[in-house]
């Protein structure tokens, strides 16, 4: 490949890069978390749930290959192992099978350690101005903060 020139300089585009990594990381354990919970939850909102779960779990699919696809446009390896993003992620593994209302409980605050992650990554792609990542992790938040909310909104 020929060498990048897209205006956002080396150290900028590997710190931008290794934020955008992070977020990955964090999409992905939530991915999984989400899809374990559709997989798994019981209950009287047995329906409700496992359909919502599903929502979440199939928007986050498309994230993830978004957010690695921006990594790539950086010209920065994006991580792919479950042990790079073991290491990257913000969110916690959860051990057996909680209760539908711990799910909830524990996806809400997942999709809030996300935005956090979100708004980290912004203050540097804002500083290094980059629109094009600020676009991506800006709606990335956006869904992340609507998510928590509805989800806060069921407990």
């Amino acid at each position: 490949m020929g060498k990048i020139d897209i205006g956002i300089s080396s150290e900028n585009r590997i710190a931008i890069a290794g934020g955008l990594k992070k977020l990955l990381a964090d999409s992905y354990t939530l991915y999984l978390q989400t899809h374990n919970f559709h997989w798994n939850v019981t209950g009287p909102q047995f329906r409700d749930l496992h359909l919502m779960f599903e929502e979440h779990y199939t928007e986050l699919a498309t994230a993830v290959d978004e957010i690695a696809e921006r990594i790539r446009t950086l010209d920065i390896p994006a991580p792919g192992t479950y042990k790079a993003f073991a290491s990257l992620t913000s969110i916690e593994e959860v051990e057996g099978v909680p209760e539908a209302t711990q799910m909830v409980e524990i996806l809400t605050g997942s999709h809030e350690k996300v935005v956090k992650t979100c708004r980290a990554v912004l203050a540097i792609a804002q500083e290094a101005d980059d629109e094009s990542t600020a676009a991506l992790v800006g709606d990335r938040m956006r869904i992340h903060e609507k998510t928590a909310w509805m989800l806060r909104a069921m407990q």
